[in-house]
Formats: structure tokens, C-alpha cells, sequence
């Protein structure tokens, strides 16, 4: 299993699948080839889960914006801030599962997110352009997207089981806290200093 390598995900028992499951934060991804499920939430983030339906590689990204700016220093781009970005992440992902056994010509993915739900950034509407940069990146990459979710105005939570491709998601509607907007404030606060220019089953 391959996992990111700062502020590693946080591993726990899901009570509800009655499996061991890896929550995944903004810049975080996991690939695996074990029946673990990969969890996630997402406001304006999006969420590429891509997996090799014929050996049972997956795994599972969690991005905040499409691309880095080409001023940033060096660190910001070598190291663990890179995975926020789109274009890294989608890299680092599908390398990954290649790595891991997946066959390129065989994956598939299944795309989430992009809601508008931060406040601050909506005049920028930050979730659609991270859901057109992952629809374009898998277009070029030729891997078919057989289910998404993207833009609209709410969050989601995403169960993502890579053995099988299978995909639970949550929509919310209503925030009942601010989680998921502190969270993805908060990370994206951090990366401005650096400025950047299937099937799914509801319940």
C-alpha cells in the first residue's frame, strides 16, 4: 500500500462497513490493492478514485486547485504541498498505480467534488475549475471516467473501496458545522501565499 507521505492519513475501523478504512485530508492519497475503503470529505476539492477493475488496484487523491504557480519555490514544489495541487496529484496517483500492479491502459476512474460551498472563494467558483481540470487530465491521459459528481452547491462524502470501484457518497447539504470550510480555508490560505493562476450509490 502507498500512501502520502506528510501528515499521514488517519487509519481507523468504519463501523458502518465493518471495514478498516484511511481517511484522507486535502493533499493526501492512498493506493492498494487490499479490501481497505478510503474515505473522504469534499467541499470545492475534488477526488479522483481510479483503480484497475481487472486486479484490483486502486486509490484514491484529494486535491484543493489545478496547478502551481510557476513562481513557487522549489520546496513548495518537491515536497508535500505539491499533492494539493491537481496536476500533481493526478501524476502522483496514477504513477502509483502503476507501481502498484495497475495496467494504464486498463483504469478507470470515478471524479468528486468541486461544490461550491466556500464562501470566500465562490466569486472564483474554485470547485468548477478543479472539476474541469480533472475531467480535461483524464481525458488526455485517455482514462474513461465511468461516474462523477462535480460542481453543484453542496458537499459530499466519499466511501471509495478500490479492490472493486465500488463508491458510496453523502451529499450535505447543509453544513451543520464549519469543518469542512475551515479545513479547506485554511489549507488554501497556505497555499495563496504561493498565488495559482460507473456506478454510485447514495445514501
Amino acid at each position: 500500500m502507498h500512501i502520502s507521505d506528510f501528515d499521514s492519513p488517519i487509519e481507523y475501523y468504519d463501523k458502518r462497513f465493518g471495514v478498516q478504512a484511511i481517511k484522507l485530508l486535502p493533499g493526501q492519497y492512498a493506493v492498494t490493492q487490499q479490501e481497505k475503503l478510503l474515505v473522504t470529505v469534499l467541499g470545492s476539492c475534488v477526488a479522483a478514485c481510479v483503480f484497475d477493475p481487472s486486479n484490483g488496484v486502486g486509490g484514491m487523491n484529494h486535491f484543493m486547485l489545478p496547478s502551481i504557480n510557476k513562481t513557487a519555490n522549489e520546496l513548495e514544489k518537491s515536497e508535500c504541498m505539491a499533492t494539493k495541487y491537481g496536476i500533481y496529484a493526478m501524476e502522483v496517483l496514477v504513477n502509483e498505480l502503476v507501481k502498484s500492479g495497475a495496467e494504464k491502459r486498463r483504469l478507470q476512474a470515478k471524479v468528486f467534488g468541486g461544490g461550491r460551498v466556500v464562501p470566500s472563494f465562490i466569486q472564483h467558483d474554485v470547485g468548477r475549475f478543479n472539476a474541469e481540470f480533472v475531467v480535461n487530465f483524464l481525458n488526455t491521459e485517455r482514462i474513461p471516467i465511468v461516474a462523477s459528481d462535480l460542481c453543484e452547491e453542496y458537499a459530499r462524502k466519499i466511501y471509495f473501496f478500490p479492490a472493486t470501484g465500488s463508491v458510496f457518497m453523502k451529499r450535505i447539504h447543509e453544513l451543520n458545522n464549519s469543518t469542512i470550510i475551515e479545513r479547506e480555508s485554511q489549507h488554501r490560505w497556505k497555499l495563496s501565499e504561493n498565488p495559482v493562476v460507473g456506478s454510485i450509490d447514495l445514501f
